[in-house]
């Protein structure tokens, strides 16, 4: 089936947190909140809030709008609260995407109750749930967040502090958690960075967020990222810091500068935008074409070929319209119907592509299906030409840490040179942003993750990424 997403590798999830001294609003910041961050997972969403004498949930399949609904709003009241909208990265099967594996788990022991919602993945996570097993744990989930959530309560003995830092000693991989205990809210960053979180200010409270974005939804301040190995701990104290130093180091993951954060985010004080903007226009400095239009593959392209047309002084043009309207489809078409899959979601204005010498600029290819197809449809609304630009380098490794990446057989850009690719999507020309010049276009000194595009992963990962 050629669908609009195979192309991409897809999103991990987001998460919010609020404290606040103003418990009739909170359910309905978090709602802002996830809401702003629908981008990072549209498979289910959740809230968790203490109301004063226990914590209360609501979660259950479906986009923030759909599960957060006014009544579910309105019947949840406290001052803390956490929440979560998920796109499965972990879990069993076609298991990833049931109710029971939506966000945020709440887990109860002797001394109270512990909610959790976690954006990532943990490469030790079997095991881990091996060791919980044998001591006689029994799951409810198939997700790794459960197997945190079990640790965290079970290590606890009065000190939630101590028990995050002992359960961070043993767990390997991406996370970024929200953390709602009776009287606190905490946030933390694992010890790479490798997935982002922010902490915001409000006049009665503080946030928490996966993105900038999201903090300026429930009407915050944003404060800072929090760094990795953090851990950030909100109570009616104030804001308490517990920085750890034996291994943090900065590897944020390189694609939520290239696709997965929204482009009014900042993360770790880099500009998505900017950065976006600035891999077209040294896109156009590596692979200049003489061409009559400069379009994008919507949406996360745009900045890219507004910096590419810029440069080379090109028209800019909207080749391509986006139903926005068109939702994800699991159901397999009948074979006469596939190539439908990428029209119903993408249009091309032929008045405007006709006769004309195009550049279409995207993000990035994964598979490469529907690439293709696009292309093709350029070409059959009467483009002369049709040069692919791609704004970071070829897609070559999977992602361990929270980004559902296919198997490398699956991957065009392992398994095919750039020749061999531009044959196969048809293009007139093919050119990929350079690994150099894709961190320059952040302009920071952070360091960056880049194991799906070298296979350079920060840490030990399955099978070592084969």
């Amino acid at each position: 089936m050629y669908n609009l997403e195979d192309d991409k590798l897809h999103e991990e999830c987001g998460v919010v947190g609020v404290f606040t001294n103003n418990p009739d609003i909170t359910s309905q910041l978090i709602y802002y909140g996830l809401f702003a961050l629908q981008h990072r997972g549209q498979e289910s969403a959740g809230i968790a809030i203490h109301t004063g004498k226990k914590i209360e949930f609501h979660k259950d399949m479906g986009l923030v709008t759909d599960v957060l609904t006014q009544d579910v709003i309105d019947r949840l009241s406290g001052c803390i609260a956490i929440g979560h909208d998920r796109y499965s990265t972990s879990g069993e099967g076609e298991k990833q995407s049931e109710k029971q594996n939506a966000q945020p788990l709440v887990v109860r022991y002797k001394e109270g109750s512990v909610a959790l919602a976690h954006n990532g993945n943990l490469v030790n996570a079997d095991s881990l749930r091996e060791i919980l097993e044998d001591d006689g744990v029994i799951f409810q989930t198939s997700i790794d967040t459960e197997v945190v959530a079990n640790m965290l309560s079970r290590n606890f003995k009065g000190d939630i502090v101590k028990s995050i830092k002992n359960t961070m000693e043993l767990v390997k991989g991406a996370y970024a958690f929200v953390v709602m205990t009776e009287k606190e809210l905490i946030g933390v960053r694992d010890n790479y960075g490798l997935r982002p979180l922010c902490l915001g200010k409000r006049e009665d409270g503080y946030l928490l967020a996966s993105e900038s974005c999201a903090i300026s939804a429930m009407g915050g301040e944003f404060v800072r990222d929090i760094e990795p190995g953090e851990i950030v701990v909100i109570n009616n104290d104030g804001v308490n810091s517990i920085k750890s130093t034996k291994y943090a180091q900065q590897k944020l993951c390189i694609f939520e500068h290239v696709y997965f954060a929204r482009p009014d985010s900042n993360l770790d004080g880099v500009n998505v935008y900017e950065t976006r903007y600035n891999s077209g226009k040294l896109l156009a400095q590596e692979a200049p074409v003489k061409a009559d239009l400069v379009f994008c593959v919507p949406d996360s392209g745009t900045p890219a070929a507004l910096g590419y047309a810029e440069e080379l002084n090109i028209p800019y043009g909207l080749g391509l319209i986006k139903n926005r309207y068109a939702k994800r489809t699991f159901i397999e078409p009948k074979q006469s119907l596939r190539e439908q899959g990428v029209k119903t979601k993408l249009s091309v204005l032929k008045e405007i592509v006709r006769d004309k010498v195009v550049v279409m600029v995207d993000d990035s290819i994964v598979r490469g299906t529907t690439t293709k197809q696009i292309v093709s449809m350029v070409k059959e609304a009467g483009a002369k030409e049709v040069h692919v630009r791609i704004a970071s380098p070829p897609v070559t490794h999977s992602c361990f840490f929270g980004i559902n990446t296919p198997d490398r057989s699956k991957l065009i850009g392992a398994n095919k040179t750039l020749e061999e690719i531009q044959e196969y999507i048809k293009a007139d020309s093919l050119h990929y942003l350079s690994l150099e010049n894709l961190i320059k276009s952040t302009g920071s000194a952070a360091g960056y993750c880049n194991a799906c595009l070298n296979g350079d992963y920060p840490m030990e990962v399955p099978n070592n990424g084969i």
